[in-house]
Protein backbone atom coordinates (compact mmCIF):
# COMPACT_ATOMS: atom_id res chain seq x y z
CA UNK A 1 0.00 0.00 0.00
CA UNK A 2 2.79 2.21 0.54
CA UNK A 3 3.25 2.32 -3.08
CA UNK A 4 -0.39 4.11 -3.85
CA UNK A 5 0.54 7.01 -5.98
CA UNK A 6 -2.72 9.19 -3.17
CA UNK A 7 -2.89 9.56 0.66
CA UNK A 8 -6.28 11.01 2.37
CA UNK A 9 -7.03 11.30 6.22
CA UNK A 10 -10.40 10.60 7.03
CA UNK A 11 -12.22 11.37 9.95
CA UNK A 12 -13.40 8.25 12.10
CA UNK A 13 -15.89 9.33 14.29
CA UNK A 14 -19.39 7.71 14.70
CA UNK A 15 -22.41 10.68 15.31
CA UNK A 16 -22.49 9.61 18.71
CA UNK A 17 -18.66 8.81 19.67
CA UNK A 18 -15.97 10.76 19.43
CA UNK A 19 -13.90 6.85 19.32
CA UNK A 20 -15.84 5.13 17.05
CA UNK A 21 -16.37 1.06 16.98
CA UNK A 22 -16.30 -1.10 13.07
CA UNK A 23 -19.81 -0.63 12.67
CA UNK A 24 -20.31 2.46 12.36
CA UNK A 25 -17.61 3.49 10.59
CA UNK A 26 -17.89 0.85 8.36
CA UNK A 27 -21.73 2.26 7.76
CA UNK A 28 -19.37 5.06 6.92
CA UNK A 29 -17.24 3.94 4.50
CA UNK A 30 -19.46 1.65 2.61
CA UNK A 31 -22.93 3.38 2.48
CA UNK A 32 -21.69 6.81 2.68
CA UNK A 33 -23.87 7.64 5.54
CA UNK A 34 -22.32 8.63 9.36
CA UNK A 35 -24.04 6.25 12.01
CA UNK A 36 -24.04 5.45 15.51
CA UNK A 37 -21.52 3.65 17.12
CA UNK A 38 -22.46 -0.18 16.89
CA UNK A 39 -25.08 -0.56 14.14
CA UNK A 40 -24.84 -1.27 10.80
CA UNK A 41 -26.44 -0.09 7.15
CA UNK A 42 -28.55 1.91 9.33
CA UNK A 43 -28.58 5.68 9.74
CA UNK A 44 -27.98 7.90 12.99
CA UNK A 45 -31.78 7.56 13.50
CA UNK A 46 -31.63 4.07 14.82
CA UNK A 47 -30.30 3.63 18.57
CA UNK A 48 -28.14 0.92 19.23
CA UNK A 49 -30.34 -2.52 20.60
CA UNK A 50 -33.81 -0.71 19.87
CA UNK A 51 -35.20 -2.91 17.58
CA UNK A 52 -38.25 -0.62 16.64
CA UNK A 53 -35.97 1.94 15.49
CA UNK A 54 -34.31 0.30 12.29
CA UNK A 55 -37.59 0.53 9.93
CA UNK A 56 -37.01 2.94 7.77
CA UNK A 57 -33.64 4.37 8.41
CA UNK A 58 -31.99 1.76 6.10
CA UNK A 59 -29.08 2.29 3.66
CA UNK A 60 -27.46 0.33 0.93
CA UNK A 61 -23.98 -0.06 0.16
CA UNK A 62 -21.76 0.65 -2.52
CA UNK A 63 -22.19 -3.56 -2.61
CA UNK A 64 -25.57 -2.79 -3.66
CA UNK A 65 -24.96 0.04 -5.70
CA UNK A 66 -22.68 -2.41 -7.73
CA UNK A 67 -25.15 -5.00 -7.56
CA UNK A 68 -28.00 -2.97 -9.02
CA UNK A 69 -25.34 -1.83 -11.91
CA UNK A 70 -24.82 -5.33 -12.91
CA UNK A 71 -21.53 -5.64 -11.87
CA UNK A 72 -20.25 -9.07 -9.47
CA UNK A 73 -19.93 -8.53 -5.92
CA UNK A 74 -17.57 -10.34 -3.39
CA UNK A 75 -16.78 -10.27 0.33
CA UNK A 76 -13.81 -11.58 1.84
CA UNK A 77 -12.69 -11.36 5.75
CA UNK A 78 -10.69 -12.99 8.06
CA UNK A 79 -13.61 -12.11 10.90
CA UNK A 80 -16.86 -13.65 10.65
CA UNK A 81 -18.76 -12.89 7.63
CA UNK A 82 -21.20 -11.54 9.83
CA UNK A 83 -18.66 -9.28 11.73
CA UNK A 84 -19.14 -5.48 11.63
CA UNK A 85 -17.63 -4.48 8.49
CA UNK A 86 -18.77 -6.85 6.16
CA UNK A 87 -22.21 -6.85 8.10
CA UNK A 88 -22.51 -2.89 6.61
CA UNK A 89 -22.30 -4.38 2.83
CA UNK A 90 -25.40 -5.73 3.08
CA UNK A 91 -27.35 -5.65 6.32
CA UNK A 92 -29.23 -2.94 8.80
CA UNK A 93 -29.31 -4.22 12.31
CA UNK A 94 -29.89 -2.14 15.11
CA UNK A 95 -26.84 -4.20 17.03
CA UNK A 96 -23.46 -5.51 15.49
CA UNK A 97 -23.44 -8.35 17.88
CA UNK A 98 -26.95 -9.94 16.40
CA UNK A 99 -25.00 -12.65 14.84
CA UNK A 100 -27.81 -15.18 15.11
CA UNK A 101 -31.00 -15.29 16.78
CA UNK A 102 -29.23 -17.11 19.37
CA UNK A 103 -27.78 -13.63 20.33
CA UNK A 104 -30.99 -11.27 20.13
CA UNK A 105 -33.45 -10.57 22.79
CA UNK A 106 -36.59 -11.50 22.83
CA UNK A 107 -37.85 -8.24 22.32
CA UNK A 108 -35.71 -7.10 19.28
CA UNK A 109 -37.16 -10.80 17.78
CA UNK A 110 -40.61 -9.99 18.86
CA UNK A 111 -40.53 -6.65 16.77
CA UNK A 112 -39.54 -8.23 13.56
CA UNK A 113 -36.09 -7.43 13.45
CA UNK A 114 -33.42 -9.86 12.09
CA UNK A 115 -30.24 -11.30 12.66
CA UNK A 116 -27.06 -10.38 10.87
CA UNK A 117 -26.67 -14.04 9.13
CA UNK A 118 -30.13 -14.40 8.20
CA UNK A 119 -30.17 -11.11 6.25
CA UNK A 120 -26.65 -12.03 4.78
CA UNK A 121 -28.12 -14.94 2.82
CA UNK A 122 -32.03 -13.23 2.13
CA UNK A 123 -31.04 -9.40 1.80
CA UNK A 124 -28.55 -9.81 -1.11
CA UNK A 125 -29.45 -13.70 -2.43
CA UNK A 126 -26.90 -13.14 -5.85
CA UNK A 127 -23.42 -12.13 -3.73
CA UNK A 128 -21.27 -13.88 -5.79
CA UNK A 129 -18.11 -14.80 -3.24
CA UNK A 130 -18.40 -15.00 0.19
CA UNK A 131 -15.78 -15.77 2.14
CA UNK A 132 -14.35 -15.78 5.93
CA UNK A 133 -15.16 -17.64 9.31
CA UNK A 134 -18.58 -17.82 11.14
CA UNK A 135 -19.84 -21.25 10.22
CA UNK A 136 -21.89 -21.63 13.86
CA UNK A 137 -24.34 -18.56 12.87
CA UNK A 138 -25.18 -20.57 9.88
CA UNK A 139 -26.79 -24.07 11.53
CA UNK A 140 -29.42 -25.02 13.90
CA UNK A 141 -28.51 -24.84 17.19
CA UNK A 142 -25.89 -27.35 18.57
CA UNK A 143 -25.34 -29.04 14.81
CA UNK A 144 -21.79 -30.57 14.68
CA UNK A 145 -19.54 -28.65 12.69
CA UNK A 146 -17.82 -30.55 10.09
CA UNK A 147 -14.47 -29.89 11.04
CA UNK A 148 -14.42 -29.35 14.92
CA UNK A 149 -16.60 -32.54 16.27
CA UNK A 150 -16.43 -32.63 19.29
CA UNK A 151 -15.75 -28.90 20.35
CA UNK A 152 -19.60 -27.27 21.50
CA UNK A 153 -18.39 -23.91 21.03
CA UNK A 154 -18.23 -24.98 17.38
CA UNK A 155 -21.73 -26.01 17.11
CA UNK A 156 -24.72 -24.26 15.40
CA UNK A 157 -26.18 -21.23 16.91
CA UNK A 158 -29.45 -20.86 15.16
CA UNK A 159 -32.69 -20.80 17.46
CA UNK A 160 -34.89 -20.30 14.75
CA UNK A 161 -33.57 -24.29 13.36
CA UNK A 162 -32.84 -22.59 9.98
CA UNK A 163 -30.14 -24.24 7.78
CA UNK A 164 -28.96 -21.19 6.13
CA UNK A 165 -26.45 -22.62 3.83
CA UNK A 166 -28.89 -25.00 2.52
CA UNK A 167 -31.37 -21.76 1.83
CA UNK A 168 -28.02 -19.82 0.45
CA UNK A 169 -28.20 -23.19 -2.07
CA UNK A 170 -31.70 -22.71 -2.99
CA UNK A 171 -32.27 -19.02 -3.70
CA UNK A 172 -29.14 -20.23 -6.51
CA UNK A 173 -30.43 -20.47 -10.05
CA UNK A 174 -30.18 -25.07 -11.35
CA UNK A 175 -27.98 -23.31 -14.32
CA UNK A 176 -25.57 -21.97 -12.17
CA UNK A 177 -22.41 -23.60 -10.81
CA UNK A 178 -22.31 -22.15 -7.13
CA UNK A 179 -20.17 -24.25 -4.27
CA UNK A 180 -20.07 -24.23 -0.74
CA UNK A 181 -16.86 -25.20 0.82
CA UNK A 182 -15.14 -25.12 4.43
CA UNK A 183 -11.57 -25.50 3.60
CA UNK A 184 -8.53 -24.39 1.70
CA UNK A 185 -8.11 -27.63 -0.14
CA UNK A 186 -11.40 -27.15 -1.73
CA UNK A 187 -10.96 -23.63 -2.32
CA UNK A 188 -7.64 -24.35 -4.12
CA UNK A 189 -9.08 -27.00 -6.29
CA UNK A 190 -11.52 -24.76 -7.61
CA UNK A 191 -12.08 -24.27 -11.32
CA UNK A 192 -12.82 -20.43 -11.01
CA UNK A 193 -14.35 -20.62 -14.57
CA UNK A 194 -16.77 -23.16 -13.41
CA UNK A 195 -17.72 -21.02 -10.27
CA UNK A 196 -20.71 -18.31 -10.59
CA UNK A 197 -21.24 -18.44 -6.61
CA UNK A 198 -19.29 -19.51 -3.98
CA UNK A 199 -19.51 -19.47 0.16
CA UNK A 200 -16.99 -20.48 1.70
CA UNK A 201 -16.93 -20.45 5.67
CA UNK A 202 -13.55 -21.64 6.98
CA UNK A 203 -13.73 -21.47 10.86
CA UNK A 204 -16.86 -21.43 12.85
CA UNK A 205 -16.07 -18.00 14.11
CA UNK A 206 -13.60 -15.90 13.31
CA UNK A 207 -10.52 -17.45 11.21
CA UNK A 208 -6.87 -17.93 13.28
CA UNK A 209 -4.27 -15.63 13.11
CA UNK A 210 -2.19 -16.10 10.54
CA UNK A 211 0.43 -17.09 12.78
CA UNK A 212 -1.50 -20.00 13.99
CA UNK A 213 -2.48 -21.08 10.71
CA UNK A 214 -3.63 -24.79 9.76
CA UNK A 215 -2.35 -24.08 6.55
CA UNK A 216 -3.87 -27.68 5.41
CA UNK A 217 -7.76 -26.28 6.51
CA UNK A 218 -7.76 -22.45 6.31
CA UNK A 219 -6.71 -20.29 3.43
CA UNK A 220 -4.49 -17.21 3.56
CA UNK A 221 -6.38 -14.11 3.11
CA UNK A 222 -4.24 -13.20 0.20
CA UNK A 223 -5.28 -17.00 -1.19
CA UNK A 224 -8.88 -16.11 -1.13
CA UNK A 225 -8.70 -12.74 -2.69
CA UNK A 226 -6.89 -14.49 -5.56
CA UNK A 227 -10.02 -16.61 -5.82
CA UNK A 228 -12.02 -14.43 -5.24
CA UNK A 229 -11.31 -11.74 -8.31
CA UNK A 230 -10.61 -14.92 -10.89
CA UNK A 231 -14.26 -15.60 -10.05
CA UNK A 232 -15.33 -11.97 -10.37
CA UNK A 233 -13.11 -10.49 -13.14
CA UNK A 234 -15.25 -12.88 -15.36
CA UNK A 235 -18.20 -10.20 -15.66
CA UNK A 236 -17.68 -7.89 -18.47
CA UNK A 237 -19.62 -5.61 -16.27
CA UNK A 238 -16.50 -5.53 -13.57
CA UNK A 239 -16.82 -5.69 -10.19
CA UNK A 240 -16.75 -4.60 -6.47
CA UNK A 241 -14.65 -6.53 -3.57
CA UNK A 242 -14.42 -6.16 -0.68
CA UNK A 243 -11.39 -7.27 1.48
CA UNK A 244 -10.93 -7.20 5.39
CA UNK A 245 -8.24 -7.53 7.50
CA UNK A 246 -10.43 -8.09 10.12
CA UNK A 247 -8.16 -9.56 12.94
CA UNK A 248 -5.21 -6.49 12.69
CA UNK A 249 -7.69 -5.26 15.17
CA UNK A 250 -8.65 -8.31 17.21
CA UNK A 251 -4.66 -8.80 17.71
CA UNK A 252 -4.91 -5.12 18.96
CA UNK A 253 -7.67 -5.69 21.67
CA UNK A 254 -5.95 -8.67 23.06
CA UNK A 255 -2.53 -6.19 23.19
CA UNK A 256 -0.71 -8.68 20.89
CA UNK A 257 1.24 -6.55 18.65
CA UNK A 258 2.93 -9.37 17.03
CA UNK A 259 -0.22 -10.71 15.75
CA UNK A 260 -1.66 -7.71 15.11
CA UNK A 261 1.16 -6.81 12.58
CA UNK A 262 1.56 -10.11 11.03
CA UNK A 263 -2.00 -9.88 10.12
CA UNK A 264 -1.08 -6.01 8.60
CA UNK A 265 1.62 -7.78 6.80
CA UNK A 266 -0.63 -10.21 5.10
CA UNK A 267 -3.31 -7.77 4.51
CA UNK A 268 -0.37 -5.87 2.55
CA UNK A 269 -0.05 -9.34 0.71
CA UNK A 270 -3.29 -9.87 -0.25
CA UNK A 271 -3.11 -6.21 -1.34
CA UNK A 272 -0.20 -6.72 -4.01
CA UNK A 273 -1.86 -9.92 -4.86
CA UNK A 274 -4.96 -8.09 -6.58
CA UNK A 275 -2.59 -5.17 -7.83
CA UNK A 276 -0.83 -7.78 -9.97
CA UNK A 277 -4.61 -9.16 -11.14
CA UNK A 278 -6.18 -5.86 -12.31
CA UNK A 279 -4.69 -2.70 -14.01
CA UNK A 280 -4.73 1.07 -13.23
CA UNK A 281 -6.17 1.95 -16.22
CA UNK A 282 -9.79 0.23 -14.98
CA UNK A 283 -9.70 -0.52 -11.61
CA UNK A 284 -9.87 2.07 -8.21
CA UNK A 285 -8.61 0.25 -4.95
CA UNK A 286 -8.74 2.32 -1.94
CA UNK A 287 -7.20 0.85 1.15
CA UNK A 288 -8.44 2.34 4.38
CA UNK A 289 -8.93 1.78 7.92
CA UNK A 290 -12.30 1.68 10.04
CA UNK A 291 -10.26 3.18 12.65
CA UNK A 292 -7.24 3.60 14.62
CA UNK A 293 -5.76 1.93 18.36
CA UNK A 294 -4.06 3.49 21.26
CA UNK A 295 -0.99 1.72 19.71
CA UNK A 296 2.54 3.71 20.13
CA UNK A 297 6.30 3.20 18.44
CA UNK A 298 8.92 4.84 20.08
CA UNK A 299 11.88 4.98 22.28
CA UNK A 300 14.29 6.49 20.19
CA UNK A 301 15.18 3.27 18.81
CA UNK A 302 18.77 2.72 16.37
CA UNK A 303 17.55 1.48 12.88
CA UNK A 304 17.89 -1.79 12.36
CA UNK A 305 16.24 -2.92 15.97
CA UNK A 306 13.31 -5.35 15.96
CA UNK A 307 9.84 -4.10 15.99
CA UNK A 308 9.35 -6.17 18.92
CA UNK A 309 12.42 -5.26 21.00
CA UNK A 310 13.54 -3.34 23.25
CA UNK A 311 14.42 0.81 23.67
CA UNK A 312 18.06 1.11 23.66
CA UNK A 313 17.87 3.02 27.20
CA UNK A 314 16.21 2.14 30.93
CA UNK A 315 13.45 4.22 32.15
CA UNK A 316 14.62 6.88 33.62
CA UNK A 317 11.78 6.83 35.93
CA UNK A 318 11.75 2.94 37.30
CA UNK A 319 15.34 2.25 35.58
CA UNK A 320 14.03 -0.69 34.15
CA UNK A 321 13.92 -1.72 30.39
CA UNK A 322 10.66 -1.26 28.27
CA UNK A 323 9.82 -2.15 24.68
CA UNK A 324 9.65 -0.02 21.78
CA UNK A 325 5.92 -1.10 21.30
CA UNK A 326 3.55 -0.15 23.53
CA UNK A 327 -0.52 0.57 24.01
CA UNK A 328 -2.33 3.06 26.08
CA UNK A 329 -4.74 0.98 28.23
CA UNK A 330 -4.95 -2.56 27.60
CA UNK A 331 -4.32 -6.42 29.35
CA UNK A 332 -0.51 -5.95 29.14
CA UNK A 333 -0.62 -3.54 32.38
CA UNK A 334 1.39 -5.83 34.80
CA UNK A 335 2.78 -4.92 38.25
CA UNK A 336 5.23 -7.28 39.91
CA UNK A 337 6.33 -6.91 42.91
CA UNK A 338 4.12 -3.14 43.44
CA UNK A 339 6.53 -2.43 40.50
CA UNK A 340 6.06 -2.03 36.51
CA UNK A 341 7.05 -5.62 35.19
CA UNK A 342 10.35 -6.11 34.28
CA UNK A 343 10.29 -6.91 30.22
CA UNK A 344 14.04 -8.24 30.37
CA UNK A 345 12.73 -11.36 32.68
CA UNK A 346 9.64 -12.47 30.04
CA UNK A 347 9.63 -13.38 26.32
CA UNK A 348 8.45 -9.94 24.59
CA UNK A 349 9.39 -11.79 21.47
CA UNK A 350 6.34 -14.50 22.30
CA UNK A 351 3.78 -14.21 18.98
CA UNK A 352 1.32 -13.89 22.36
CA UNK A 353 2.85 -11.47 24.15
CA UNK A 354 0.83 -8.68 25.63
CA UNK A 355 2.65 -5.26 25.39
CA UNK A 356 3.26 -3.65 28.09
CA UNK A 357 -0.01 -0.98 28.61
CA UNK A 358 -0.63 2.84 30.71
CA UNK A 359 -3.90 1.79 32.16
CA UNK A 360 -5.25 -1.78 33.03
CA UNK A 361 -8.44 -2.92 30.67
CA UNK A 362 -9.12 -6.36 29.82
CA UNK A 363 -9.58 -5.42 26.12
CA UNK A 364 -7.40 -2.79 24.82
CA UNK A 365 -9.60 0.27 23.56
CA UNK A 366 -10.00 1.96 19.82
CA UNK A 367 -7.79 4.88 18.78
CA UNK A 368 -10.00 8.20 17.88
CA UNK A 369 -7.43 10.01 15.36
CA UNK A 370 -7.84 10.10 11.67
CA UNK A 371 -6.64 7.04 9.72
CA UNK A 372 -4.92 7.14 6.52
CA UNK A 373 -6.78 6.30 2.82
CA UNK A 374 -4.55 5.54 -0.17
CA UNK A 375 -5.87 5.01 -3.37
CA UNK A 376 -4.66 4.10 -6.89
CA UNK A 377 -6.54 3.87 -10.29
CA UNK A 378 -9.24 6.05 -12.10
CA UNK A 379 -10.76 9.22 -9.66
CA UNK A 380 -8.04 8.17 -7.09
CA UNK A 381 -6.73 11.70 -6.56
CA UNK A 382 -10.07 12.69 -5.48
CA UNK A 383 -9.21 10.94 -2.48
CA UNK A 384 -6.48 13.46 -1.10
CA UNK A 385 -6.41 16.06 1.64
CA UNK A 386 -8.79 15.25 4.77
CA UNK A 387 -12.02 13.84 4.51
CA UNK A 388 -15.42 12.61 6.57
CA UNK A 389 -14.64 8.88 6.33
CA UNK A 390 -18.23 8.66 4.73
CA UNK A 391 -16.92 10.44 1.65
CA UNK A 392 -15.15 7.58 0.29
CA UNK A 393 -18.48 4.87 -0.99
CA UNK A 394 -19.34 8.35 -3.04
CA UNK A 395 -15.87 8.66 -4.90
CA UNK A 396 -15.53 5.06 -5.67
CA UNK A 397 -19.48 4.89 -6.84
CA UNK A 398 -18.70 8.18 -8.87
CA UNK A 399 -15.79 6.81 -10.47
CA UNK A 400 -17.92 3.49 -11.40
CA UNK A 401 -20.81 5.27 -12.80
CA UNK A 402 -22.89 3.37 -9.79
CA UNK A 403 -25.12 4.67 -7.00
CA UNK A 404 -27.58 7.98 -7.32
CA UNK A 405 -25.11 10.45 -8.70
CA UNK A 406 -25.13 9.73 -12.32
CA UNK A 407 -25.20 13.08 -13.99
CA UNK A 408 -21.46 13.21 -15.21
CA UNK A 409 -21.17 9.94 -16.79
CA UNK A 410 -21.38 9.38 -20.50
CA UNK A 411 -24.12 7.26 -22.11
CA UNK A 412 -23.90 3.93 -23.24
CA UNK A 413 -25.47 5.02 -26.86
CA UNK A 414 -23.06 7.81 -26.88
CA UNK A 415 -20.79 7.60 -29.77
CA UNK A 416 -17.05 7.69 -29.08
CA UNK A 417 -18.07 7.40 -25.23
CA UNK A 418 -17.07 5.04 -22.44
CA UNK A 419 -19.32 2.34 -22.04
CA UNK A 420 -19.26 2.63 -18.46
CA UNK A 421 -18.39 6.44 -17.73
CA UNK A 422 -15.31 7.23 -16.51
CA UNK A 423 -14.49 3.84 -15.44
CA UNK A 424 -15.37 0.54 -17.62
CA UNK A 425 -14.24 -2.44 -15.79
CA UNK A 426 -13.90 -3.68 -12.32
CA UNK A 427 -14.26 -1.99 -8.99
CA UNK A 428 -12.13 -2.89 -6.30
CA UNK A 429 -12.28 -1.65 -2.14
CA UNK A 430 -9.53 -3.05 0.06
CA UNK A 431 -10.42 -1.89 3.26
CA UNK A 432 -8.48 -2.44 5.88
CA UNK A 433 -9.39 -3.06 9.65
CA UNK A 434 -6.92 -1.26 11.78
CA UNK A 435 -3.70 -0.07 10.01
CA UNK A 436 -2.64 2.34 13.30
Amino acid sequence: MDKFPFVALSKTYNTNAQVPDSAGTATAYLCGVKANEGTVGVSAATERSRCNTTQGNEVTSILRWAKDAGKSVGIVTTTRVNHATPSAAYAHSADRDWYSDNEMPPEALSQGCKDIAYQLVHNIRDIDVIMGGGRKYMYPKNKTDVEYEIDEKARGTRLDGLDLVNIWKSFKPRHKHFHFIWNRTELLTLDPHNVDYLLGLFEPGDMEYELNRNNVTDPSLSEMVVVAIQILRKNPKGFFLLVEGGRIDHGHHEGKAKQALHEAVEMDRAIGQAGSMTSLEDTLTVVTADHSHVFTFGGYTPRGNSIFGLAPMLSDTDKKPFTAILYGNGPGYKVVGGERENVSMVDYAHNNYQAQSAVPLRHETRGGEDVAVFSKGPMAHLLHGVHEQNYIPHVMAYAACIGANLDHCAPASSAGSLAAGPLLLPLALFPLSILF
